[in-house]
């Protein structure tokens, strides 16, 4: 009986962790996530001029090259964050502190109704990056490596579990915040380029 018992639950903890397997819905939509906001970035500062680049709408907020600096400081150093949690041994227990579902997370990072202060790494004044044109070309880069791992990866992302002072994700949702995230800031330079003052052509 005790021998029955054991098999069980090895096999119903097999099965969860193979329910948690990154299926092929799961990798286009974080694909076609990435991809979308990635071209989003792209289309918001295509064409801008210096002076247009530079405006701020107001001496506490930023401008577009701002926006753009930092999108591309978070896009590498975010997943400097998570990446190598995915070299250690799968950590499904900690997927009891997941606090959102995929929709709920892209939601809730996208959504610029809800404020929040930035890591001091992450501040556009902190970027290693000089130029509008060079935080384009690293944020070009970081995107692409990541749609390269969903498309190619056989590393069991759900099961990879980061837990950081942000919250704790598994390593799947952490690749939508990251997208998600370079969209909040779109959303932040569209308000930039919405501004009534913003320089006319």
């Amino acid at each position: 009986m005790k021998s029955i018992l054991i098999g069980a639950i090895l096999s119903l903890a097999i099965y969860q962790g193979q329910a948690q397997q990154l299926t092929p819905q799961k990798r286009t939509i974080a694909i076609e996530l990435l991809q979308q906001t990635e071209a989003g970035v792209f289309a918001a500062a295509k064409g801008l001029s210096e002076a247009e680049l530079n405006f701020k709408p107001a001496a506490d907020k930023w401008s577009v090259a701002e926006c753009i600096k930092h999108i591309a400081a978070a896009e590498k150093e975010l997943w400097a964050m998570a990446e190598p949690a995915l070299s250690q041994p799968a950590n499904p227990e900690k997927r009891a502190e997941l606090k959102f579902s995929d929709d709920d997370l892209v939601k809730a990072v996208e959504d610029r109704t809800h404020k929040s202060k930035t890591f001091a790494a992450l501040e556009p004044a902190n970027s290693p990056y000089q130029t509008v044109p060079e935080a384009l070309a690293a944020f070009k880069v970081g995107r692409e490596k990541l749609i390269t791992l969903v498309k190619n990866t056989e590393v069991d992302l759900r099961n990879h579990v980061v837990v950081l002072p942000v919250g704790t994700y598994d390593s799947y949702q952490f690749i939508l915040l990251i997208a998600a995230h370079s969209n909040r800031h779109t959303q932040q330079i569209d308000e930039v380029k919405a501004s009534p003052d913003f320089p006319k052509r």
